[in-house]
């Protein structure tokens, strides 16, 4: 079938250094923390935060952290994107084409796209696996794309999905990763950890200005839809319906702090603390900002914070693995872009 009439679907991920060595780690830190949507302070003052401070030290410690992670065929960040970029174009078939970047890094997003141009595809969905929307992310991708097209003399039809947090099959596919731990072993309490946020950021982008006045904690609603926060607590009530976990046994928390500066609150290593005071032994963890395992995922919930669970006299600290590229995610994916559909092309039938 000839590229005529089909559907370019760019799917994006937050990207991995090339390699784990610090020159590598290195590029990656700056290309990520130069980004005005990441550190949201003026140019100028970016500039040197990020070259002259957090580049320059963070990036050997980084690139010790991402060679324990490394994997014989790379990152399993980058792995994965690869898997399910095949996997996907199997599931929706050969009216689609499916690309796969990275937001930072490589394979980037200008390359994807001009595959898509010199392919002359006129209609492109844009898939950022970012299970929650938030301006330093989805944001961000959905930035870069249309700096890039811009430019470009004929700029495709394009549309960009914000999140699936509600799409039930991401619910199904994360519980049944829980559910197999679950059936082996008794845990105590669930923790639910999402990648964090500057506070600062977190009122600029959800409009409210007071997640406690909108009551993002406890209601997701169309006034607080973009509040990173609320979507957060969101999955976590969806999962945890899901998982048959009551209210009062789990919590939500958020983790990977950069800076002195406030973030959004409980913190992960806190939380922590809390459980092992009241004397919980076992946990039972969920990551479900991440769509594959990664740096903070296997190394950072996995590693350093079971190591501070243990140090406070807890027992048994278990991460539930990422999505990476589980059945359910593929179909997960497949129905996402079904219901967000911009062209004629017709979907592959499903057995």
């Amino acid at each position: 079938m000839s590229s005529k009439g089909k559907t370019g679907v760019l799917i994006v991920k937050q990207g991995t250094p090339d390699s784990p060595s610090v020159q590598d780690v290195r590029k990656y830190l700056r290309e990520f923390l130069m980004d005005e949507r990441v550190i949201d302070i003026p140019y100028l003052k970016r500039w040197m935060l990020v070259n002259l401070i957090i580049a320059p030290t963070r990036a050997p410690k980084s690139a010790k952290i991402y060679r324990q992670l490394w994997q014989p065929e790379g990152s399993p960040l980058k792995t994965y994107g690869y898997q399910v970029k095949k996997l996907l174009q199997d599931a929706l078939g050969d009216a689609f084409e499916v690309e796969l970047a990275m937001r930072y890094q490589s394979p980037s997003i200008e390359t994807a796209l001009a595959k898509f141009k010199e392919r002359k595809i006129s209609n492109i969905l844009v898939l950022p696996l970012y299970l929650q929307y938030a301006s330093a992310t989805t944001g961000s991708v959905f930035q870069k794309v249309m700096e890039v097209v811009k430019i470009w003399d004929q700029i495709p039809e394009i549309k960009f999905i914000t999140n699936f947090l509600s799409q039930p099959l991401f619910t199904e596919a994360f519980a049944a990763l829980g559910k197999k731990y679950m059936a082996t072993a008794s845990y105590e309490h669930f923790l639910f950890t999402y990648h964090g946020l500057p506070e600062r950021q977190l009122h600029k982008e959800d409009g409210l200005g007071n997640c406690d006045h909108a009551n993002c904690a406890t209601e997701y609603h169309h006034a607080n839809q973009f509040c990173y926060r609320a979507q957060c607590y969101e999955t976590s009530r969806l999962l945890a319906e899901k998982l048959g976990i009551a209210p009062d046994n789990y919590t939500v928390s958020f983790q990977s702090r950069l800076g002195n500066e406030p973030w959004i609150q409980p913190y992960t290593e806190d939380v922590i603390k809390d459980l092992t005071a009241k004397g919980i032994k076992k946990v039972l963890v969920f990551a479900p900002s991440f769509v594959a395992d990664c740096l903070e995922t296997t190394m950072e919930v996995g590693h350093e914070y079971k190591e501070l669970f243990e140090e406070h006299g807890g027992t048994d600290w278990q991460l539930v693995e990422s999505l990476n590229d589980s059945p359910l995610w593929i179909e997960c994916l497949r129905e996402v872009i079904a219901n967000e559909i911009v062209t004629p092309a017709k979907l592959k039938a499903v057995a």
